[in-house]
């Protein structure tokens, strides 16, 4: 529509800029204050609060002298940019490299839960068969269907048996606080053996897989943590199976609940991955429909974050929890895949009705083009300040609760702090390595399962695979 951008800003510039220079009638720069960025549009009342040039008659290149439908979309141009790259993104990355996810119905060890899991009626070994009665294809999606759906069932297989469980609602708000109470059960394959550990001097190696612990069966991951956390400063048996052979090994266990072995982090070990491969063509409605799903997810997301019952709000991130859902080893994929969620994430925000985001213009043009009152100048000028006041206050609160989370890292009852990087399918979520530090002169390496999607922060998985006693 021929309307003039004054400014093209990275980052607000209030007062000053860090880097500004101008070509044509255009000033590109980049600001000091890091709260995203911003374009100044010819005669519009916007975050720069350019107050002057709304005194004098309106040109024709300014946007208040389009009519209130050109105006419209023009304030829907940016979201719609944001919703259009990520389509693109998305089709270009099944394109290139499909799409690779761990079945349900492949989870043939059943399932492992916390404290918060149990209190939904799940055991582990459970096998989750549906929730609210429709199959769930993708494991990875399970917790973040549960707590964005609020089904009224849980269909599991237990002994044999089919069992439906049915969902406390009033359990939200704590699943929330805990939003992967949910992990697959996996048999332990020794993947890391420490140097000058217990486990080495016992002879263990690579590719063992732990089957008995002083004669008793522990055939899965979290009964062997269990039993050799039981065992502090005591000699026991484990029974490995070793190229089809069992070797009994005698290993002394520290007086901190550990032998020195981590668990083997390929996903591919343990279960069978279903990989689709997309031509250019079978990608675009692939793409289109990814984009859509979460967009949707990211909507059910925010209605928590604005249901206080949920309490959801406490689990609101700033820049740090943005920062943390990109993986600590670079990875195409992953960063192509977390740009696009980022890109629907500012669209769907962008869209709120706050004065100040381009959803509060649409708001107010709305309401121009029904009524046929055009909001004052005082009016807008008013509501735009009240607007960046608003995001002002979320964004103190959202870093706010990640200098909380920050803390939460260090567990006052024992005393370790827990890191965590990426290292395999990063995009579908399905391993990570943690550190768990007791002292400085004591690191002690670990391999965990963890779960993440594109919505939520990558977290360590439920007890006891997320804790240190290997």
């Amino acid at each position: 529509f021929k309307t003039r951008v004054e400014k093209f800003y990275l980052f607000f510039d209030p007062w000053f800029s860090l880097f500004k220079i101008k070509k044509g009638d255009t000033e590109y720069g980049i600001g000091w204050l890091p709260l995203g960025g911003y374009v100044k549009i010819s005669g519009m009342i916007d975050e720069s609060m350019d107050k002057e040039q709304m005194k004098k008659p309106p040109k024709p290149w300014e946007f208040r002298s389009k009519s209130a439908g050109q105006r419209l979309l023009i304030m829907l141009g940016g979201i719609l940019v944001n919703i259009l790259l990520a389509f693109v993104i998305y089709i270009m990355v099944l394109w290139t490299w499909g799409e690779e996810y761990l079945p349900t119905q492949n989870v043939s060890y059943g399932i492992l839960v916390d404290s918060t899991g149990q209190k939904l009626g799940l055991q582990n070994g459970d096998k989750i068969l549906s929730i609210d009665h429709n199959h769930v294809e993708d494991f990875k999606k399970i917790p973040i269907t549960i707590l964005l759906n609020s089904p009224k069932t849980i269909e599991v297989e237990r002994n044999g048996k089919v069992i439906e469980l049915p969902v406390n609602k009033q359990l939200i708000p704590e699943l929330l606080k805990k939003p992967k109470f949910i992990s697959f059960r996996i048999p332990f394959i020794v993947g890391q053996v420490l140097k000058g550990k217990p486990a080495e001097k016992a002879g263990f190696n690579i590719g063992d897989k732990i089957v008995k612990i002083n004669g008793k069966n522990t055939l899965f991951a979290d009964e062997v943590t269990q039993a050799i956390s039981s065992n502090k400063g005591k000699e026991i048996t484990v029974s490995v199976l070793r190229n089809g052979t069992i070797h009994d090994l005698q290993v002394t266990v520290g007086d901190d609940g550990l032998i020195g072995i981590g668990l083997d982090g390929n996903i591919g070990n343990y279960f069978e991955l279903k990989k689709i491969e997309y031509s250019f063509f079978e990608a675009i409605p692939a793409g289109i429909k990814k984009t859509i799903d979460v967009g949707k997810s990211y909507l059910q997301q925010l209605k928590l974050i604005f249901s206080p019952s949920t309490e959801a709000y406490k689990s609101l991130g700033g820049f740090i929890s943005i920062g943390k859902i990109f993986p600590g080893t670079w990875n195409w994929q992953a960063f192509w895949g977390l740009t696009a969620f980022l890109s629907i994430m500012l669209a769907i925000l962008n869209l709120l009705p706050i004065p100040a985001l381009d959803g509060g213009h649409v708001m107010f043009l709305l309401y121009e083009i029904i009524t046929g009152k055009k909001p004052g100048d005082k009016f807008m000028e008013h509501a735009q300040i009240a607007g960046l006041i608003i995001l002002f206050a979320l964004i103190i609160f959202a870093n706010g609760n990640d200098i909380i989370k920050l803390k939460d890292y260090t567990d006052p009852k024992n005393g370790y702090m827990y890191h965590c990087h990426f290292l395999e399918h990063e995009d579908d979520g399905m391993m990570g390595q943690f550190t768990v530090i007791q002292n400085k002169n004591n690191p002690v390496t670990q391999w965990a399962p963890i779960m993440m999607d594109n919505i939520t922060t990558m977290v360590p998985s439920p007890l006891p695979l997320g804790s240190t006693t290997y």
